[in-house]
């Protein structure tokens, strides 16, 4: 049984073998080994889960032998597996409901390259969930960019090459300084590894004097992830870069990739400062506030763009804006509530992101609101999965978006003075509502008749959309039906992650 210990690095170096290898294979192919060896993983990953609720203790798999600061170790948790668990999921379904799209939007000969770059972004996802020491983070963290501009500039278009080219400045600027935070802490620590940082970092807060070096390294290192992840107000790339790629792109850009980034902040944060210290640090109060700031300026956004994949981009800056705002809440109530969304913003993201397409064919290939009347009519299979998720994310009960604010109201009520409980709860009140109103007004326009006839034109490709697009379903309903049993996972994840 304690073979299991060694699953966590087979997810990585599989991938970056399968990245190589689908190079070599004939586009079919790669495509059908791709969803074959995801698959694996999840299984893989399902034996984690179970292996680390069984002893109830988490596990270290230190790589190389070598003593700290150089040593190289993976960390596997209940937290981690739910995390690692819905990226493989999402990345999975995205690929298999997206697929039609990717022969259209690329030159079909380069698909086996498509699949490359989507194995490689994989063991960087994996990476970053699993890994322990901080400079590993940084080397998967690069690759997780590379692999995320690739598989946005696959589109030939003008768009996405300058979406791709904003995407990576940005993103360099943030890998920068990141790189330059985690220089800081090891030039005042001489530890990379997350556990021996934070026992020194725990020994230095003792001293008045340390706080201000401290503060200034783990700011620097959260503004580069903010960045990356898109908080406001470094949002603003976000339109382009979901709005014109291809639709399995969006998916694992939006779902996936941001919050890969976000949970390497937690676990820098957890595991490597030390709750205790940053709840000592100013950074939360900040984080609080442009979590809040994001989730009201994002929806109002959202709301005066005139395309859908702009509409369901800038939402995500808003839900991203969520997830800050949790952490900046701090405590229990607060991280959990954070965790969650991760994950149900995860699968709800991509669910959107997978339908509009087929909205926009519906209504002659645009993606303009005054010509997708009628479009869910048309294409009624596409149409309802998209209900689901507008539905989810304004926070309509039994869906997970629900359960995701129920979770910050409760962590406000828990953590948060009268300033800040009052705060949070409007802010929460008044995103549902303006979430509410574009997305009610999307599902308006797309269901109002609009005087032609029209037919579900998608039934022939019923095997490679359904199936996945129920999956994402049904998860998004296992987080909103049984939301007590997930969020107690996730606090028990919390708790092997001290």
């Amino acid at each position: 049984m304690d073979f299991i210990r060694n699953f966590p690095l087979f997810t990585i170096v599989l991938s970056l073998f399968s990245g190589v290898l689908c190079y070599m294979l004939k586009p079919k192919a790669a495509k059908i080994y791709t969803l074959l060896y995801e698959g694996f993983l999840i299984g893989l990953v399902l034996c984690i889960l179970w292996y680390v609720a069984y002893t109830g203790q988490p596990f270290t798999y230190v790589m190389g032998e070598f003593p700290a600061p150089w040593g190289n170790e993976i960390r596997a948790g209940i937290l981690e597996g739910m995390i690692a668990l819905t990226f493989l999921i999402v990345e999975i379904c995205s690929v298999g409901a997206g697929f039609r799209f990717l022969k259209e939007d690329m030159d079909e000969s380069k698909l086996n390259l498509y699949f490359t770059l989507v194995n490689l972004m994989t063991a960087a996802l994996m990476a970053l969930v699993w890994t322990n020491d901080l400079f590993t983070g940084y080397v998967f963290l690069e690759i997780l960019t590379l692999t995320s501009c690739g598989v946005l500039i696959v589109r030939e278009i003008g768009r996405t090459t300058l979406a791709a080219v904003r995407y990576m400045i940005l993103n360099l600027l943030g890998s920068g300084l990141f790189l330059l935070g985690v220089v800081l802490l090891y030039d005042i620590t001489g530890q990379l590894l997350m556990v021996p940082m934070k026992t020194t970092i725990a020994e230095m807060i003792a001293d008045p004097q340390a706080h201000a070096v401290i503060g200034v390294a783990v700011g620097i290192l959260t503004i580069g992830l903010s960045i990356k992840s898109g908080l406001f107000p470094f949002h603003f790339w976000m339109p382009d870069t979901y709005g014109w790629a291809t639709p399995t792109s969006a998916a694992l850009l939006s779902s996936l990739v941001s919050k890969a980034y976000i949970f390497l902040l937690f676990k820098t944060y957890y595991r490597a400062i030390g709750i205790e210290v940053i709840e000592q640090l100013p950074i939360r109060n900040v984080l609080l506030v442009l979590g809040i700031l994001g989730i009201v300026g994002g929806s109002l956004q959202a709301i005066h763009t005139n395309n859908l994949n702009h509409m369901v981009a800038y939402s995500s800056a808003a839900q991203i804006g969520y997830i800050y705002m949790g952490i900046g809440l701090g405590g229990v109530a607060g991280y959990t509530a954070a965790m969650f969304h991760i994950m149900a913003h995860a699968i709800t993201k991509s669910q959107l992101f997978l339908t509009t397409p087929r909205l926009a064919e519906a209504a002659g290939g645009t993606l303009k609101f005054q010509d997708l009347q009628g479009a869910g009519l048309k294409t009624r299979v596409a149409g309802a999965y998209f209900t689901v998720g507008a539905l989810s994310m304004i926070g309509i009960p039994i869906f997970a978006g629900f359960s995701s604010k129920l979770q910050f109201a409760m962590a406000a009520v828990t953590q948060g003075s009268g300033k800040k409980l009052i705060v949070v709860m409007l802010a929460l009140a008044v995103s549902s509502m303006l979430n509410a109103l574009y997305f009610i007004m999307t599902l308006i326009r797309i269901y109002t008749p609009d005087g032609s006839k029209g037919k579900n034109v998608y039934m022939h490709h019923h095997l490679n959309y359904h199936i996945p697009m129920l999956v994402l379903t049904a998860a998004n309903l296992l987080l909103g039906l049984n939301c007590d049993l997930i969020v107690d996972l996730i606090r028990r994840g919390l708790l092997m992650f001290s």
